[in-house]
């Protein structure tokens, strides 16, 4: 399963450390930002995750996080 998520993080320490966060509630899965994309994308790949959790906790930290429409 892969899910693309929106957000406005734009600062590389600000994207690991969401990285680290998501990485400790998702061992399994595979995990990264394309800051240079304007949509600030977030992608997850793996098959023990929740986008819904991955929005909460995207969201508890300051930061914006919606799934990508198709």
């Amino acid at each position: 399963m892969v899910e693309v998520f929106v957000t406005n993080v734009k600062r590389v320490a600000a994207a690991k450390e969401i990285v680290a966060l998501l990485l400790r509630n998702f061992p399994d899965s595979k995990i990264n930002f394309d800051l240079e994309d304007c949509d600030k994308v977030l992608r997850v790949e793996g098959e023990n995750f929740h986008p819904g959790k991955i929005m909460m906790l995207v969201n508890e930290n300051g930061f914006r996080c919606q799934v990508m429409e198709d």
